[in-house]
């Protein structure tokens, strides 16, 4: 089984806590992008990531002095959205980072895929930027099935809790022998199951904790999911959606 999440966008260095393991295993295609970026001038970089000029100032800075071997920071770590916070990795015991780091995948507009302890440098590239180049077009059609051939080589069973910005590059490629569960959290209003983002996120990063500290090796497990508030509704959930509703 895999569990796989989004990335967020605000992320930190932290060299200290816990030192990372690996390097990412498609360094080489990160590499790529990150030529494309610095090819880029200020107006154009800023416009694929549709940002203000803070924010495009400092990832500009930032592309300039990129280096992807030192200064590492644990991916795991690295992140710092809702669903980061809630996940609380900070915390984790030596225990329940072994299991993170078996079956946790991060994905990554920039990198592709990660394990919890890949080291990663701060960046900024969402998987739906606009891009244009020979090529590099988009993220969806550079990575196109070799992240989903990556995945599911490493198991038949996803459990997805990312975005559909980035699940759907792994969902695109699915086949008839992947059990690809997608968890919804929701609230019932006017008979139908309304999701809302910050409460959606920060369900997403409880249930990786729930699943990391109950150590939950069979999907079948993360029914039992009940934080939050949050209860599995098996009269709207099927084979391939798991519904919890508040």
């Amino acid at each position: 089984m895999r569990i796989i999440i989004s990335p967020a966008k605000k992320m930190k260095i932290d060299t200290d806590a816990l030192g990372h393991h690996n390097l990412p295993q498609f360094i080489e295609d990160t590499k790529i992008l990150l030529e494309y970026l610095k090819k880029l001038s200020y107006e154009e970089v800023k416009a694929v990531w549709n940002c203000n000029d803070k924010i495009a100032t400092l990832n500009y800075e930032r592309i300039q002095k990129m280096d992807l071997y030192r200064n590492l920071t644990p991916a795991i770590l690295a992140y710092e959205g809702i669903q980061y916070q809630y996940m609380a990795p900070d915390i984790f015991s030596t225990e329940e980072f072994l299991y993170l780091e078996k079956h946790l995948r991060i994905m990554s507009g920039f990198y592709g895929i990660l394990r919890p302890f890949d080291g990663v440098v701060p960046y900024r590239l969402e998987m739906q930027a606009k891009l244009h180049g020979n090529d590099v077009s988009s993220l969806y059609s550079f990575w196109n099935s070799k992240l989903a051939t990556h995945l599911l080589s490493e198991s038949k069973c996803i459990v997805n809790l990312a975005s559909k910005e980035y699940n759907k590059c792994i969902s695109k490629y699915l086949n008839p022998d992947i059990h690809f569960i997608t968890c919804i959290f929701g609230e019932m209003t006017e008979k139908r199951v309304v999701e809302k983002g910050t409460q959606v996120k920060m369900a997403r990063g409880e249930m990786v904790r729930f699943m990391t500290e109950k150590q939950v090796e069979r999907a079948e497990e993360i029914k039992g999911f009940d934080r939050l508030n949050y209860t599995f509704a098996e009269e709207l959930s099927d084979e391939n959606t798991y519904v919890f509703i508040k």
